[in-house]
C-alpha cells in the first residue's frame, strides 16, 4: 500500500509516514459524510457555532505542540509558528461571529396573500484540498464556514503537513462532532481526482498552484458543481514619493521575506518612484542584512530553510538566470552561515536592474527574493502592476489616502493594501483574479460560496394569484 513520508526541511530526515487511504477507506468516508448531512444540515446554526467554538479552543490549547509540527513539516521558524494557531483563531472566532446575519434567510418586501424569502441551504459535502505553506489557515478558511453553512466536510491535506489533517480532526472528535461531518484522508494525486468526482461532493475549496488548480477544473467539468480556486501570486509593491519610508521598506521587506517567501500572497515585485530609489534601497539591504538564517527549531532564526531543496533549488535558478541577464544582486549570500547549495536553507536576496522580460518578475518565485525596479510616476507603476497574469494582492504605499484609494482602483487584483500588505483581515473577501484563482473565502461573502439559494414563494389560503 502506498505510503506518505514527509521529510522534514530542518534535517532532511523522515519526519511523519502515514499510509494513504485504500479504494475502501474513501469510499466508507464518502458515505459517512452523505449519511451524516442530513443530521448536521437540520442541526440549528447556534448548535453547530458550540461545535467549532469548541474546536477552536483545543487547537488554542494545543499550539505549542502543534507549533513544533509545523516546524518540522515545513521549516517556519519556531518563533512564528505560533502565530498560525492566533490567526486560525481569529478567522474562526470572525466566521462564527458573523454566521448568523450571513446565514439568515433573505426577506422580500410584503406582497399580500403571499410570503416570500430565499433559504441559504448547504451544498452538501464540501472537499477541501489544503496546502503546506499556511497549513492551517488555508485549511480553516473553508473548513468553518463550510461546516457553519452545514456541509460535511473531506479534508486532503498536503502530504508535506498531514499532522495538520490528524490535529484538526482531533480537535473536533474531542468536542463530541457527529461521525462523518469531518473526516480526512491521505491521497494521492490520482485518488484525489476521483474523491472531486464522486457524485456526493458537492463543492470543491482547493489551495494551491495553478496546474493544481488547473486539475481540479478538469475534475469538475461536466458535473455542475462549484469550486474555489486559491492560486498562485506575483504580488507588486509601489511605494511613491510621499511615503513613509521607513515604514514602507519594514512592511514590504517582511512581506516578501516572512514565511521565507513562500506566501501566495507575498511581496515579490517592488516599485519605486525614482526620486526616493537610492534610500530605498539602502535602507531595504539594511533590513535584509538583520535577517537570521538556521534552523527552524532555534528561537534565534528569523528565516528558515524552504520546504525542500527542489524549491530553494527552483528559486535560485530563478536568481542566477536573472543574474546572467543583468540583474544586479545586491545582497552577499556569502554574510549567510547556513546558505548551501544542494539543501533547502537559502539567504535572501534583493535584485536590482530587473525588467519583466525576467522569469523572477513574471513567474512566481515562492523563495525570498524581491526584484526591484524603479518607476517614473504613478502610471508608470500602475502598467508594471498590472503586467502580471496574476492577480491575488498589491499594496501602495502613500500619506495621501485619496490619491492611494484612486490608484487601487485601477489595480488589476482580489485585494489591494494600502500601507499594509499580506495580511488577511477575515472581515473582507480573500478573492484573487486572473491566474490567481477564483471564487472567495473569509466574510460574509465567502459563506455565498458554501450554500446554494433556495426561494420560496408561499401563497397564503385565500391568498390573489
Amino acid at each position: 500500500m502506498d505510503r506518505i513520508r514527509t521529510i522534514s526541511p530542518v534535517d532532511g530526515q523522515i519526519y511523519v509516514e502515514r499510509t494513504m487511504a485504500s479504494a475502501g477507506d474513501i469510499s466508507a468516508s464518502i458515505a459517512r459524510a452523505e449519511k451524516a448531512q442530513s443530521y448536521w444540515q437540520a442541526l440549528p446554526l447556534s448548535a453547530r457555532k458550540v461545535f467549532c467554538s469548541k474546536a477552536v479552543e483545543y487547537l488554542v490549547a494545543n499550539k505549542r505542540v502543534i507549533a513544533e509540527e509545523i516546524t518540522w513539516m515545513m521549516g517556519r521558524p519556531i518563533a512564528f509558528s505560533g502565530g498560525e494557531v492566533d490567526g486560525v483563531e481569529e478567522r474562526a472566532r470572525h466566521m462564527i461571529a458573523i454566521a448568523e446575519d450571513s446565514l439568515a434567510s433573505i426577506a422580500l418586501p410584503d406582497k399580500p396573500g403571499f410570503n416570500r424569502y430565499i433559504k441559504r441551504v448547504p451544498l452538501g459535502t464540501v472537499f477541501v484540498i489544503a496546502p503546506w505553506n499556511y497549513p492551517y489557515l488555508t485549511a480553516i478558511n473553508a473548513i468553518i464556514p463550510a461546516l457553519l453553512a452545514g456541509n460535511t466536510v473531506v479534508l486532503k491535506h498536503s502530504a508535506q503537513t498531514p499532522l495538520c489533517a490528524e490535529r484538526l480532526f482531533e480537535a473536533f472528535q474531542h468536542v463530541g462532532l457527529p461521525e462523518g461531518v469531518f473526516q480526512y484522508l491521505h491521497l494521492s494525486h490520482a485518488d484525489t481526482e476521483k474523491v472531486i468526482q464522486a457524485t456526493q461532493v458537492r463543492h470543491v475549496a482547493f489551495t494551491g498552484s495553478v496546474p493544481g488548480g488547473a486539475m481540479v477544473e478538469k475534475a469538475v467539468a461536466g458535473r455542475f458543481i462549484s469550486s474555489g480556486l486559491e492560486l498562485g501570486g506575483k504580488d507588486p509593491a509601489y511605494i511613491r514619493k510621499d511615503a513613509d519610508i521607513e515604514t514602507a521598506v519594514e512592511t514590504v521587506i517582511d512581506g516578501a521575506f516572512f514565511n521565507s517567501g513562500q506566501s501566495c500572497c507575498g511581496i515579490e515585485r517592488l516599485y519605486i518612484h525614482q526620486s526616493i530609489y537610492d534610500e530605498v534601497i539602502e535602507k531595504s539591504v539594511e533590513v535584509v542584512r538583520r535577517y537570521q538564517l538556521g534552523r527552524p527549531d532555534d528561537t534565534s532564526t528569523t528565516l528558515g530553510p524552504l520546504v525542500k531543496t527542489g524549491a530553494a533549488d527552483f528559486v535560485r535558478g530563478q536568481v542566477d538566470e536573472a543574474i546572467r541577464q543583468g540583474a544586479m544582486p545586491l545582497i552577499d549570500q556569502s554574510e549567510f552561515a547556513m546558505h548551501k547549495p544542494g539543501t533547502p536553507y537559502l539567504a535572501p536576496q534583493l535584485l536590482s536592474h530587473v525588467n519583466h522580460s525576467m522569469r523572477v518578475m513574471h513567474e512566481e518565485t515562492f523563495g525570498p527574493v524581491l526584484g526591484v525596479m524603479s518607476v517614473a510616476d504613478d502610471h508608470e507603476a500602475l502598467s508594471l502592476m498590472n503586467d502580471s497574469e496574476f492577480g491575488l494582492t498589491a499594496a501602495v504605499f502613500t500619506q495621501d489616502q485619496q490619491v492611494g484609494e484612486r490608484l487601487a482602483d485601477d489595480i488589476d487584483t482580489g485585494t489591494v493594501f494600502l500601507n499594509r500588505c499580506d495580511y488577511l483581515d477575515p472581515g473582507l473577501a480573500w478573492v484573487g483574479v486572473k491566474n490567481s484563482g477564483r471564487g472567495c473565502t473569509l466574510s460574509q461573502v465567502g459563506f455565498e460560496m458554501l450554500t446554494r439559494p433556495k426561494s420560496y414563494h408561499i401563497k397564503k389560503p385565500g391568498g390573489d394569484k
